[in-house]
């Protein structure tokens, strides 16, 4: 016989890490989000775009 209360905590508890992982990407999503709306704000969407395209080009 199966307990059904154990493999009710047993799928908690596995599902727990994935949750994490999903609030961890949503944190960092919505950080880099608002960094991006600061530094429009703060330099103006000339130079900003000015900046942006300046770090890919470094990239090649």
């Amino acid at each position: 016989m199966s307990d059904p209360l154990a493999a009710e905590f047993s799928a908690r508890a596995a599902a727990a890490p994935r949750r994490a992982i999903r609030v961890a990407i949503v944190v960092v999503v919505a950080v880099m989000i608002a960094a991006t709306l600061a530094l429009w704000a703060w330099l103006g969407p000339a130079v900003f775009y000015e900046v942006i395209v300046a770090g890919i080009a470094g990239c090649f």
